[in-house]
């Protein structure tokens, strides 16, 4: 089974923990990773969203196994556009991690310390809005590159504080760099943050298979969910965008965030029902929160986008 990943410390953690839990699974198989650099890798001096958006991450990984060089795929399913690729699937999903963002800072125990005009990097327009909503009085800025890289900026002292998703800390053995995790109702996660997905040819039988053996339907019910909310909205790569579900019994609660990147327009709401429905719920409340203004102003963001190159 080769499974073709990014390059990156995590991406390679991620797909050696997808690739070890294949051979407990199937004592048999032989596994090995196939190793590339991204558009998305490759770009690190503008937005990602002015270059096409974190499908990036994910397009050449897809490319690899439609050509036959790859079997499957494995990703952070935060960086999995909603709509997938003809013949392509998401064959598993792992049990997912801590879904929450980090704030980390060296001078500061809580963003809530953070002073008038304190440096804050990020390079998530979903982090840019929440963030602007939350402390209009912030300098948010542009921080790109793998998680060494912005936690060396930050050590450098080019930021007083990163924001960072907790659970690429704890994998990484970086936990201990968590100054504080983010109350997710307050400061809605991304869409599938903290899933890891297993990506293969629809048509391969065999591939789907040997995931399935990894496939965690808890974390499915809430991956639909979310899902389901970004695919109904049509959100362009410079809309930020957040869902994030939580399983209560047979229940299901889905907290969303919808805003302008300058935080100045800003829709939350949250829908609960039956998991068995999760799809649907995300629906519901994306058609919700766009009667609500939530279509104007990503009709808005949309017109207004810069080309992709």
């Amino acid at each position: 089974m080769r499974i073709a990943t990014r390059r990156s410390r995590l991406a390679l953690w991620q797909a050696g923990h997808v690739a070890e839990l294949l051979r407990q699974a199937h004592p048999d198989m032989t596994v090995e990773l196939v190793a590339m650099t991204t558009q998305g890798d490759r770009v690190r001096d503008r937005p990602l969203a002015d270059v096409g958006g974190k499908g990036l991450f994910v397009k050449e990984l897809e490319l690899a196994i439609a050509e036959g060089r790859a079997d499957i795929a494995v990703h952070s399913m935060k960086d999995v556009p909603s709509e997938l690729p003809p013949g392509m699937t998401i064959a598993a999903v792992l049990p997912r991690a801590e879904p929450r963002d980090a704030f980390v800072s060296r001078k500061y125990q809580r963003l809530a310390e953070l002073p008038a005009h304190a440096r804050i990097g990020t390079s998530s327009p979903r982090r840019q809005a929440q963030l602007r909503q939350l402390r209009s009085d912030l300098a948010v800025e542009l921080l790109r590159g793998n998680v060494d890289t912005r936690l060396a900026r930050l050590d450098e002292g080019a930021m007083d504080g990163i924001l960072l998703a907790c659970a690429g800390l704890e994998r990484l053995g970086l936990a201990g760099r968590i100054t504080e995790m983010l109350d997710a109702e307050s400061f809605v996660p991304a869409v599938g943050q903290g899933v890891i997905g297993v990506e293969c040819a629809a048509a391969d039988a065999e591939g789907r298979a040997a995931a399935a053996a990894l496939h965690d339907p808890a974390t499915a019910l809430r991956l639909a969910a979310e899902r389901a909310f970004a695919e109904r909205l049509h959100g362009s790569c410079h809309s930020p965008i957040a869902a994030h579900a939580v399983l209560e019994g047979e229940g299901l609660r889905l907290s969303a965030f919808i805003g302008s990147p300058d935080g100045r327009e800003a829709y939350r709401d949250r829908i609960e029902g039956p998991s068995a429905g999760a799809a649907g719920l995300g629906l519901a409340l994306a058609e919700r929160m766009l009667e609500a203004g939530a279509a104007a102003l990503l009709d808005r963001l949309r017109r207004t986008a810069a080309p992709t190159p």
